[in-house]
């Protein structure tokens, strides 16, 4: 198995092992099984560490291991884990082949269903933390948020390919390794197999999908929200529906290809609408297909004012936090966009309310529907809350962004 790699990356020199121990906080942190230690956690650590090196992490009072993990020096979070047990274990091969094989098996119950579009490691969930991997029918997207895999890279993509039996790799980067010079890694390259075309078609859950793996956002598509697309298309036969920051279509394609009378796409790229446009056609559908491109707060306004309403209506923003100082502004824009939502949700209607922002808990984000919708005087029940589906597995705290509320309005 080759893959097109830089020789720095395919023959790379071997990491340190170095020696770390942390705070009493920080140790207890890796032994509750958190995935990261910042720099202000560390005690005692080599003074030569590399990023790359295995950081072995020691109890102050044992002395004995507790962890393992990847010590990145261009990050606050100075070390990633990648093991958390005081069990002996080499990091080899072996040690990421099953790890991989551990991640598969927790998808298996998706790839029982109509779909061949999946999430095969989510990052430090499964214990790749700044690592992704999305699978898109038999073309697999590895994306990179650190320098900390280059010495692993060529082991892990064996691994991968091996379990997910895909025929193509195509290698993402984050725009900070983009502009890094340290690595020669390319965005967008097709490091194993061919790509006849950058659109790759895909099936969820028997709704016909496409992603641009080369040039689209993350690794081509948004995965997260697979299940709440689906129940929104089923809850969407012989309705009018609104997909508001609707990126590719999701909702919509979903709500088109099960019986929607009439959707409009919003979202503020032409380019986006355009694949939402692209992906309807995919999927034989009877419904009108609208698409709006702008300003999602300007447009629900202007909606509004020209009284329209919408028997489903689905928002999902991107993040509003991605820094900590932006969490007071996240929620007033989360309360404008229920207020905003209800208005546009017909008598009777639904209106999904989502959020990725993982600074704003789920408790937070439902507080501030309640309050809003409860504020309209519209009577509503909320039929259920959910999180990512199964192959966005949570294993800690942070890790769980994804929140989404169905309010149904009575």
């Amino acid at each position: 198995m080759t893959f097109t790699l830089p020789t720095s990356i395919s023959a790379p020199a071997k990491p340190k092992r170095l020696a770390v121990k942390l705070t009493y906080k920080g140790e207890n942190y890796v032994q509750q099984g958190h995935p990261w230690v910042f720099s202000d956690s560390i005690v005692k650590i080599n003074a030569d560490a590399k990023t790359g090196d295995l950081a072995i992490i020691f109890a102050k009072r044992k002395n004995a291991m507790i962890g393992i993990g990847l010590y990145d020096a261009d990050s606050p979070i100075r070390i990633k884990m990648i093991y958390s047990s005081s069990d002996p274990v080499s990091i080899d091969a072996d040690f990421f082949l099953r790890k991989v094989q551990q991640a598969y098996q927790k998808r298996l119950p998706l790839l029982q269903t109509d779909t061949n579009s999946y999430r095969l490691l989510f990052g430090e969930n499964d214990d790749f933390p700044s690592l992704i991997a999305d699978v898109y029918d038999k073309v697999l997207v590895v994306k990179l948020y650190s320098e900390i895999w280059l010495p692993y890279l060529n082991t892990i993509l064996e691994r991968l390919v091996e379990v997910s039996q895909v025929e193509t790799v195509v290698m993402r980067l984050s725009r900070g390794l983009q502009q890094s010079q340290s690595h020669g890694l390319e965005d967008g390259a097709v490091i194993y197999g061919s790509l006849k075309h950058e659109v790759v078609p895909f099936v969820e859950h028997g709704v016909q999908f496409s992603a641009n793996v080369i040039k689209g956002h993350k690794t081509g598509y948004f995965l997260d929200h697979r299940e709440n697309r689906r129940q929104v298309g089923l809850l969407s036969k012989g309705k009018t529906v609104l997909d508001v920051f609707s990126y590719a279509g999701g909702f919509s394609v979903h709500a088109l290809a099960n019986g929607a009378t009439e959707v409009t796409s919003v979202d503020i790229s032409h380019h986006a609408l355009e694949i939402a446009k692209y992906n309807g056609t995919l999927n034989a559908h009877t419904g009108a297909h609208h698409t709006l491109a702008g300003d999602a707060f300007k447009l629900m306004a202007q909606l509004i004012s020209e009284e329209q309403t919408f028997d489903v209506v689905v928002i999902d923003p991107p993040s509003f936090a991605k820094q900590q100082s932006e969490v007071v502004l996240a929620k007033k824009k989360y309360a404008q966009l229920a207020d905003l939502g209800a208005q546009l949700t017909a008598k009777k209607g639904l209106l999904v309310l989502a959020s990725c922002s993982s600074r704003v808990p789920a408790q937070a984000f439902y507080d501030i529907n309640d309050q809003v919708l409860t504020a309209t005087g519209r009577v509503y029940d909320v039929l259920q809350k959910t999180q990512h589906d199964v192959d966005h597995p949570i294993g800690f705290a942070e890790g769980a962004y994804l929140k989404c509320g169905y309010y149904q309005f009575l």
